[in-house]
């Protein structure tokens, strides 16, 4: 282990959130073995594109089909609920940057418990996340190289994309700020096509919105459906936070969030609202060509030429940008969770490059497994796995926005000059925002389709609890009892 990543533990500081264990001061960096070497550049695409996943491209065509054109203020009800919880996310992040990000805020305002709950759930969520966009891009490559096994393309994928994450952090950055610059260009082509077919600027296009409301109606599944919805929306948002977490390798870390939360707005009304609507404003909701590939059968209605080999470019390189992020996220959240005693101490080791390399390694082995469980067993063992997670990112929301109410009230009594970026209408918005999060998980818990993803999710946050418990009662150093 080298010298700076076995940094000795930071002077403690009382809060009155938790007395049972003095939160740690906030570690630079450097410290703790990592590198300033993201740019601001990569900071904002990585901000940019960190909401644009598969799902969008994809899975907004199942939401359409199952709501009517009325999708669209599915997408806004969840886009706003997004905007929400990144602002308390960012003031969090800006008044105590720390590596880890919301572990760590979690883990100083809730309790030893709740953050070792996070920062592993989150870790959890992302390691399947790189076998689930594993497994996805290899299905788009087999579409022009069918006889190789999807297994074979899986493996290959994910072999790659680790090895860019091994030379370092600004090669992630890199790679997510050229794959995020493909996704938003093909968005912003999109959103120009697609207007320009309304107004009836494009060739043979009658132009107009007669198509929202001419199959049945605007919410034509009724306000339910719309509601329901919200849940697998939130879903295709998740990834807005890795900002947060790369801040702790950039230049310019507490602007690089500040700048990126600011921003969030204009992207989720662009990028994800407008691009549905168009959608729904091009083509009849009813079309089964919208729940395969939603953008391509705009294409097809405008007559572009190769629409369907053009998406599935576009749908590869979104792939491909989750999975890279999803290597970046997972190796930095088990690095982080090593600071406080959380996770194996070997696990901080870094490379000359300021590389986690063996938290690295240990994300990418659990995906390696999940991508052999999805040739062996895709029906049991990976279905299980993809219900396993459904529900962990709503869970780690839900914990952050509950850090940002205690948080606050302690920077506002010690700390006031530290606020730079707040909450808007605290408390009240704050409130608002944990109430609502909770009623999306409770719908989960209720809904046929989403009722399984909760209960197994549930399972994966009972073996996290009863690690903690495990972990506590060996008297690991740095756990306090509650």
């Amino acid at each position: 282990m080298s010298a700076k990543a076995a940094a000795g533990q930071a002077t403690p500081r009382a809060t009155p959130t938790d007395r049972t264990e003095q939160p740690e001061q906030t570690e630079q960096p450097e410290q703790a073995g990592l590198r300033h070497t993201l740019k601001r550049r990569h900071m904002q695409l990585i901000a940019l594109g960190g909401v644009i996943g598969a799902g969008l491209f994809v899975g907004s065509g199942v939401v359409v089909r199952s709501t009517g054109p009325a999708a669209v203020l599915s997408f806004l009800a969840a886009g706003t609920l997004t905007v929400l919880i990144m602002r308390m996310l960012a003031e969090m992040t800006v008044a105590r940057p720390a590596q880890g990000s919301f572990y760590a805020h979690v883990r100083e305002s809730l309790g030893p418990r709740a953050g070792f709950a996070v920062g592993w759930l989150y870790w959890y969520f992302f390691v399947i996340v790189v076998a689930v966009e594993a497994v996805a891009g290899g299905r788009i490559v087999q579409l022009w190289l069918p006889d190789a096994p999807l297994w074979a393309i899986s493996l290959v994928l994910m072999a790659l994309l680790t090895a860019t994450n091994m030379v370092s952090a600004r090669s992630y950055g890199e790679f997510e700020y050229w794959f995020s610059s493909v996704k938003v260009l093909a968005i912003v082509v999109f959103l120009f096509l697609g207007a320009l077919y309304v107004l009836g600027l494009w060739p043979h296009a009658h132009g107009g919105l007669e198509l929202l409301t001419s199959h049945g109606g605007f919410a034509p599944k009724g306000l339910g459906a719309v509601l329901t919805a919200v849940v697998p929306c939130i879903g295709f948002f998740t990834g807005a936070e890795i900002v947060t977490i790369a801040a702790a390798e950039s230049v310019e870390p507490e602007r690089a969030v500040a700048d990126a939360i600011r921003s969030i707005v204009l992207r989720v009304v662009a990028l994800y609202v407008l691009s549905v609507f168009l959608v729904v404003a091009v083509v009849p909701w009813t079309s089964k060509a919208i729940e395969v590939s939603p953008y391509a059968a705009v294409l097809d209605r405008l007559a572009v030429p190769a629409a369907g080999t053009v998406m599935n470019a576009v749908v590869l390189v979104a792939v491909l940008s989750c999975l890279n992020s999803a290597l970046y996220t997972s190796s930095r959240m088990l690095f982080a969770l090593t600071r406080n005693g959380d996770a194996p101490r070997g696990m901080s080791k870094v490379s000359a490059s300021g590389v986690p390399r063996r938290a690295l390694l240990a994300g990418t082995s659990v995906g390696y497994l999940s991508v052999i469980a999805a040739w062996v067993s895709p029906d049991v063992v990976f279905a299980f796995l993809i219900n396993s997670y459904g529900a962990i990112a709503l869970f780690v929301y839900l914990a952050i926005a509950v850090a940002q109410l205690r948080m606050r009230r302690t920077l506002e009594a010690t700390e006031p000059d530290r606020l730079t970026l707040k909450m808007w209408l605290f408390p009240w918005l704050s409130r608002l925002t944990v109430a609502l999060l909770a009623l999306v998980i409770l719908t989960m818990a209720v809904l046929p389709t989403t009722r399984p993803q909760f209960w197994l999710s549930l399972l994966t946050v009972a073996v996290v609890l009863t690690a903690y418990e495990v972990r506590r009662r060996r008297g690991t150093r740095d756990v306090a009892r509650p």
